[in-house]
């Protein structure tokens, strides 16, 4: 089956309507994993990888850069880099230049990202989140130049607030010479809505921004495999759970079950394609340790679910 592609925003991108998530690749999917996984995403009609500098600083013994690092490698090995999109950030990784998104900062990290990565450009570069220190128009200008200088193609904002969107965007709008943000990347699933639905979401609608969700299956909680206080030892995410099977969480996943058995999807599949027919949504992000996990998530991006199944699990989340 052919994969559908939407354009992205107001770029001159396309993409499927889901992107593979790299936070995982060196940190809990080997080199062979990660390879697998890659190969498979581009077979089955893949068109971008999500990653960022700060990938994956968190784990002891790595830097940040990991990620990067693993998706060069394949990106060598294979010979795709013309048939896949990059998409990675900076901002939550200090170094050269300072910290956050000081000009000096953007202006170092996208070098490092460029030589992890074994590239020559970056089709989408994030502020990985909004720092307030620095003028908005001061941002863009450094972001302008490694669009002009042929680096980065478009850029994008991750975990910005409606106000502080619309102020970028104003502040692009106001001078000729800045670019703007074309791409949003906002935490929102069927369990995660306030950050995202509203103000913020009818913005991106009214200035055709692009919007590629993170936390699709709220860190695994959508898939089902946390149903009950038992479930919360069963991996190092399980603590961030007990609030969801607490509340609304077991109303979102009997409405997931319900449309699970008139489809035959599974509950991953169904929560990635409620975020793909959500108003302003491009197209989710998922991550995948292992080649099915990957095959499952790529299922939603032609499971098409009819609008009462997608009432239905709308009006579940809200409860």
């Amino acid at each position: 089956m052919t994969i559908p592609r939407r354009r992205l925003g107001a770029t001159d991108l396309e993409i499927a309507p889901l992107v593979l998530g790299g936070n995982v690749f060196g940190w809990t999917a080997d080199r062979d994993t990660s390879f697998s996984v890659l190969d498979a995403f581009v077979a089955g009609g893949g068109t971008m990888i999500d990653t960022a500098d700060v990938y994956s600083a968190w784990v002891s013994g790595h830097r940040g850069g990991e990620s990067e690092e693993m998706i060069g490698e394949w990106l060598k090995a294979s010979g795709k880099r013309d048939s896949i999109l990059i998409a990675t950030k900076v901002g939550m990784l200090p170094g050269e230049g300072g910290e956050k998104l000081a000009p000096a900062r953007i202006a170092a990290a996208v070098e490092a990202s460029l030589t992890r990565l074994g590239t020559d450009r970056i089709d989408l570069y994030y502020a990985h989140q909004d720092d307030d220190s620095v003028a908005q128009e001061d941002v863009l200008a450094a972001f302008g130049k490694l669009v002009d200088a042929g680096k980065v193609r478009v850029i994008g904002a991750s975990n910005f607030h409606a106000a502080r969107l619309k102020s970028a965007v104003d502040a692009g709008k106001a001078h000729d010479d800045l670019p703007r943000y074309h791409v949003l990347q906002p935490e929102y699933n069927l369990v995660s809505r306030t950050k995202f639905e509203g103000e913020l979401q009818d913005y991106c609608i009214q200035e055709n921004i692009g919007v590629l969700p993170y936390y699709g299956l709220a860190s695994g909680f959508l898939t089902g495999k946390y149903r009950s206080a038992d479930d919360l030892g069963k991996s190092v995410r399980g603590g961030r759970m007990k609030d969801l099977i607490e509340g609304k969480g077991q109303d979102v996943l009997a409405a997931m079950d319900q449309v699970g058995a008139e489809t035959g999807a599974t509950l991953a599949q169904i929560a990635l394609a409620w975020l793909i027919a959500q108003p302003g949504v491009t197209a989710p992000i998922a991550s995948a340790t292992s080649v099915d996990q990957l095959e499952e998530s790529m299922g939603a991006m032609t499971l098409e679910l009819d609008q009462a199944q997608l009432d239905r699990l709308t009006e579940a989340g809200l409860s």
